[in-house]
């Protein structure tokens, strides 16, 4: 009996349900575009959607996401064509590329709640993801490029 769903596939969990969302993720199903960066909940890298609302998967237990859909990195979109992505490839977006995609995932669910953000609501929704590179200029000006849908 599936319990949850990942990028739309049912799933079945029955192990210890304190564990985190990110390890199920990466350790259980592969799906490793989902990155461990702090394990607090401080950084962001591990940013994935439960029910569409960006979450830290690094201190969402499992427990929690019973009858419920997690999308990835991996599923946002099959060719990697979400509007976010296609921004911050356009725009150039990553330097060392390793908070990317919870950057990605963070942006993509601000824009599903805020269409047509301003800058100080980008720039509120995204502090919560850092960059040790600092592009957070690039980053800025993907999140303003894809609610554009430029």
């Amino acid at each position: 009996m599936p319990n949850l769903r990942v990028n739309g596939a049912e799933r079945t969990y029955d192990g210890d349900p304190s564990m985190p969302l990110l390890w199920y993720l990466r350790d259980e199903l592969g799906l490793t575009g989902t990155k461990f960066g702090c394990g607090a909940a401080l950084c962001g890298n591990c940013t994935v959607h439960l029910d569409g609302v960006a979450v830290r998967s690094c201190i969402t237990q499992m427990s929690s996401v019973t009858n419920r859909a997690v999308t990835t990195i991996e599923g946002l979109h099959p060719k990697g064509e979400h509007p976010v992505q296609v921004a911050w490839r356009n725009e150039g977006v990553p330097q060392c590329g390793y908070c990317q995609t919870g950057q990605i995932m963070q942006a993509a669910s601000l824009l599903a709640r805020t269409p047509g953000p301003t800058d100080a609501q980008i720039t509120e929704a995204m502090s919560g993801n850092l960059c040790r590179c600092g592009c957070y200029q690039r980053i800025h000006a993907a999140v303003r490029a894809a609610a554009r849908g430029a």
